[in-house]
């Protein structure tokens, strides 16, 4: 019973032991807090996580995506960016991972970062002959103009935004004025959220520009429509996403690849939780319902990310192992 005794105590001492060296192992960890709102509380569920279940001592810091990239490889600072839109930085990025400084884990928005013209799926679903772009355009009676009932609309995005280019050379390309169909700009981000609040509100149809994870998307069931072709990315930079572009063809918007990118010191010094940083992607649905359930609670990015954590265990638990899985549970 002594032999039992002892052996279990030393059992206990080593895995004590153990659980100290995996927590000075992974140290201190610096996290780009990128400034919307899927990046924001993706930061703070790596914070909670790291923190809780690997015992790393986590700090968030402001990032944004050409200067958090710009300095993680140059500087190595911060030590990982949840969610990095790669496309804009795709050649400097493979270039980084190739000569070993960078490290692109997990694909955190597994179905991507989309975007696209959208119908309210309440008319979808009384209209199950619009399918496409093209199918609405027949239809311009069931988009009504926020200004002019008389007309029909297709509502861009606001002034200074990279869509506004190419929702209005798509416009053009589609022969949209022809079909009688006129491209209102909202002015701002809130007018352009505040357009399909109202349409909801009024059941009234809306054919427009919108992207994915949002919160809107969470708070309103809308369908994106397909423009009956593939994304043609030699078209795309050459005259879609081009100011005023003389002749644009008809083309679909491309799909934002976005990664988890990290550093190769913080595989280095966190090794323990590469494994979690590998596997932790969720999907557009599931971010979509959370940031509205932060819009509608007037929520932080830590409140959001909580949120998540305890209303979506099935999910997560599935990215660590059970025993990390337990010490987050118990920390929440």
């Amino acid at each position: 019973m002594k032999k039992l005794l002892a052996s279990t105590i030393l059992a206990a001492s080593v895995y004590a032991l153990a659980g100290s060296a995996s927590a000075a192992e992974c140290g201190d960890v610096s996290i780009a807090e990128m400034n919307w709102a899927s990046a924001g509380v993706a930061a703070h569920v790596d914070k909670f996580i790291l923190e809780n279940g690997y015992g790393c001592t986590a700090t968030l810091v402001t990032g944004d995506t050409m200067p958090t990239f710009t300095s993680m490889n140059e500087k190595g600072q911060p030590d990982m960016a949840p969610e990095m839109w790669v496309n804009a930085v795709r050649t400097p990025l493979d270039a980084a991972i190739k000569e070993g400084r960078l490290i692109e884990a997990a694909k955190i928005l597994n179905e991507g970062g989309v975007e696209g013209w959208w119908i309210p799926k309440f008319l979808a679903d009384a209209n199950p002959d619009i399918k496409t772009v093209q199918d609405a355009l027949k239809r311009p009676e069931l988009f009504p103009a926020p200004e002019d009932a008389s007309k029909a609309a297709v509502i861009n995005c606001p002034s200074g935004w990279n869509c506004q280019v190419s929702t209005a050379n798509l416009y053009k390309a589609l022969g949209a004025k022809e079909a009688g169909f006129e491209l209102v700009d909202t002015g701002s981000a809130a007018g352009l959220d505040g357009s399909i609040s109202n349409a909801f509100s009024t059941q009234k149809g809306w054919l427009g520009y919108y992207w994915a994870p949002t919160a809107i998307l969470g708070k309103y069931e809308m369908t994106r429509l397909s423009f009956g072709v593939d994304n043609d990315k030699a078209e795309w930079d050459a005259c879609t996403a081009v100011p005023d572009c003389a002749a644009p063809k008809v083309n679909s918007y491309p799909t934002s690849d976005v990664f988890t990118v990290v550093t190769k010191a913080f595989s280095e010094k966190a090794g323990v939780a590469m494994d979690y940083v590998k596997a932790r992607n969720w999907d557009n649905g599931t971010v979509n319902k959370v940031l509205a359930w932060m819009d509608e609670n007037q929520g932080t990015n830590e409140d959001a990310a909580k949120h998540f954590l305890e209303t979506y265990p099935d999910m997560w638990t599935k990215w660590v192992a059970p025993d990390v899985a337990e010490k987050v549970k118990a920390a929440l």
